[in-house]
């Protein structure tokens, strides 16, 4: 991935551009142009210790990209991006935009309670004269109830018709005292059948070695923060998706999920440390 200019997007008013942001972290990572000195500063300090966090990040997001496509060639035009921080570097309302035509009719929320990811997302949108079909809300994924009835979800969102609701690399930030699988059993109740799930989770996986290390390094990091990371093998994810049907390939690996490419050394490196599923809801 090449490195990104050190130069500075336009700043929504009245966010701090002198302080990291977890948001505009990720975006660098990912590539994007929504980050600031300071972001990338963090960012490469990050990746001199675990030097899979890019690849590890950029992997994340294809396998989100895949399934969002996958969804919308499976009929599904409501998405819920749960935890999406800045909405640029190929997220769910770019790939909506890239697939469907200029009239299409589907609909986007992302969800981030952190308010700098709200400031960007909101410019970003207005920006790209998408706010008719797309939103944000301000609210803490942890809390159902909130993001389903918040009145931005509810003036996108029809849920009597099927939605892909996504959870990309934000469940390491909610712990057992947060009740993971209850908190999945309310999202799930309140979608549709043929509603769809996609998750990504970050793991120890069959990974080892000094990249294994690396891994428990960053996870101590951000343990000293607000957002504490937790890591979840395989036989955890499951009970995420109650009864739903996994589909095909099942819980995997990122780049295994309906690959599109070749994946190179370093990115085969960062391969176990993640896995990845989609769910479909069965018919009542």
């Amino acid at each position: 991935m090449s490195e990104q200019r050190d130069s500075a997007p336009r700043a929504p008013e009245g966010v701090d551009t002198e302080k990291p942001s977890a948001a505009r972290i990720y975006d660098w990572y990912l590539g994007g142009t929504q980050n600031w000195a300071v972001d990338r500063e963090f960012g490469r300090r990050m990746e001199q210790q675990w030097p899979l966090v890019r690849p590890g990040s950029k992997q994340n997001r294809e396998f989100m990209n895949r399934a969002v496509r996958a969804a919308l060639r499976a009929g599904i035009r409501q998405f819920i991006d749960l935890g999406s921080g800045v909405p640029t570097a190929g997220n769910v309302h770019e790939i909506v935009e890239a697939e469907l035509p200029d009239d299409h009719d589907a609909k986007v929320v992302y969800v981030d309670y952190e308010p700098v990811a709200v400031a960007h997302a909101t410019l970003i949108l207005e920006e790209g004269m998408a706010t008719d079909w797309a939103g944000i809300v301000q609210a803490d994924m942890r809390d159902a109830k909130s993001v389903l009835r918040a009145s931005e979800t509810r003036r996108l969102i029809d849920f009597s018709q099927p939605v892909c609701l996504i959870m990309a690399a934000v469940l390491h930030f909610v712990g057992p005292d947060d009740d993971p699988e209850g908190l999945l059993e309310g999202y799930r109740d309140a979608l549709a059948p043929g509603s769809w799930l996609a998750i990504s989770q970050m793991s120890e996986g069959d990974g080892d070695g000094p990249y294994l290390e690396g891994l428990r390094w960053f996870v101590e990091q951000y343990r000293k923060t607000s957002n504490p990371v937790w890591l979840r093998d395989r036989a955890e994810i499951e009970p995420l998706f109650g009864d739903w049907t996994i589909l095909e390939p099942g819980i995997v690996h990122l780049p295994d999920w309906r690959p599109d490419r070749k994946i190179n050394a370093l990115e085969a490196e960062a391969r176990p440390f993640a896995w990845c599923a989609v769910a479909e809801k069965p018919d009542a």
